[in-house]
């Protein structure tokens, strides 16, 4: 059963990596349905890239701080990223209304320099990036942001592994946020330099999850290839949308785990425990790159409230539960949401606090962090994950979401 719910993370997450070029491609036929001259301008630019990144470890346990089988710190970080990227031509609606936008697959390996307690795992990844300001002609400073699956590491065992207790997975999610110089040396080669933050867990699906966090540095070089990508005005005029309200409605599941502490002892629940919800989200269009509004979020899950249901004590090796009503696992609430929407990807965050509930674990306020990725115009994969109370770890929201009324 472990190893089924593993393959459906598995493959939800390589959806999301391999959906940009399949997606691309319909872009790119409905553009040339749409356009008499397309044939005369390419619609999409390629790139390739890589990256060095050296980082510091966060020192966020112990086990960190030299409480490990080298009896040193661990606080160093070493990355090799290998990226393909598209871009839509400057000719193309898209690469009118987002022109200096790109996205695409990266691989990467790390090293943490303590392969027998981390691993050195080896990263899939989907990525974006885009123009917050241009400097001079051939200066700009841009974002980029990845998301994807890390393989290979080397998780908590009791016998083997007893005191990494802050990876409990062989399969952990990889999120990075980089902030980077961007110079146009040649018209086909652009050098990159910034600094970035990166998180790696398992969404709280398999325990530990203390997570691992890295701040630093990256350098790396983009080929274009076969398009002059070099500085100059945008020669077809800026497309821009009018304002209107969207309509989205997602639907989501997931498995997470859950811990309880009670009568001084700490335990985890044996198993994993089944999460769903619904989201209705009307969203206000600003412009071509923000969306914001109210979302009515119901959720339930299977773990909450299970404390006073307990049989048996804490310390017990067979914790057992009798199953809570149905009003104490079910939760209604609303939340503030904002976007910030890109071709192929959106970023959606929130925070919110449940109105309808009964109980301790489901009440107060909840966080939200997405990425939306477009199968069609108004179909999209939704990966997500929910923080409760600012501070605990709550679970994964993996599901499909539609949005009526769009005109973009």
């Amino acid at each position: 059963m472990i190893r089924n719910r593993n393959a459906i993370r598995l493959l939800c997450l390589l959806c999301l990596l391999v959906h940009p070029a399949i997606n691309a491609n319909l872009e790119a036929q409905t553009i040339i349905g749409q356009r008499n001259d397309s044939v005369s301008h390419p619609l999409i630019c390629h790139q390739l890239g890589f990256d060095i990144r050296p980082g510091y470890i966060v020192s966020t346990h112990s086990f960190l701080q030299g409480d490990n089988a080298q009896q040193k710190k661990i606080d160093q970080s070493l990355s090799f990223h290998f990226k393909y990227a598209f871009r839509f031509s400057k000719e193309s609606n898209l690469g009118r209304l987002f022109p200096h936008t790109y996205q695409g697959i990266g691989i990467s390996y790390h090293t943490f320099f303590s392969p027998a307690e981390l691993g050195n795992p080896v990263s899939v990844y989907a990525f974006q990036g885009s123009r917050i300001a241009q400097l001079s002609p051939r200066l700009s400073f841009d974002y980029e942001w990845n998301f994807g699956a890390s393989f290979g590491w080397k998780k908590y065992d009791e016998l083997s592994n007893p005191q990494n207790v802050l990876i409990g997975s062989k399969i952990n999610a990889y999120i990075n946020l980089g902030f980077l110089l961007n110079w146009q040396v040649h018209k086909y080669w652009k050098l990159a330099a910034g600094v970035d933050l990166t998180h790696f867990s398992n969404g709280n699906t398999h325990y530990p999850n203390g997570g691992l966090n890295v701040i630093g540095g990256r350098i790396g070089i983009v080929r274009t290839l076969g398009v002059d990508e070099g500085p100059g005005p945008i020669t077809p005029g800026r497309l821009f949308i009018k304002p209107h309200v969207s309509y989205d409605l997602v639907i989501y599941g997931a498995t997470r785990k859950r811990g309880l502490i009670g009568d001084d002892v700490s335990s985890m629940i044996p198993g994993s425990f089944g999460v769903a919800g619904i989201n209705f989200a009307p969203m206000y269009n600003f412009n071509n790159y923000f969306r914001a509004g109210l979302s009515a979020d119901a959720q339930y899950d299977e773990s909450a409230n299970l404390k006073e249901y307990r049989v048996g004590e804490y310390y017990s090796g067979d914790l057992k539960f009798h199953r809570p009503p149905f009003r104490e696992q079910f939760s209604v609430g609303l939340s503030l949401r904002a976007e910030l929407v890109m071709p192929v990807f959106s970023i959606n965050v929130g925070v919110g606090r449940n109105l309808i509930y009964s109980g301790d674990d489901t009440k107060g306020f909840y966080q939200v962090l997405a990425l939306k990725t477009y199968v069609t115009r108004h179909l999209f994969l939704h990966v997500g994950y929910q923080l409760s109370k600012f501070k605990d770890p709550n679970n994964l929201m993996l599901g499909l979401g539609y949005r009526f009324h769009d005109k973009r």
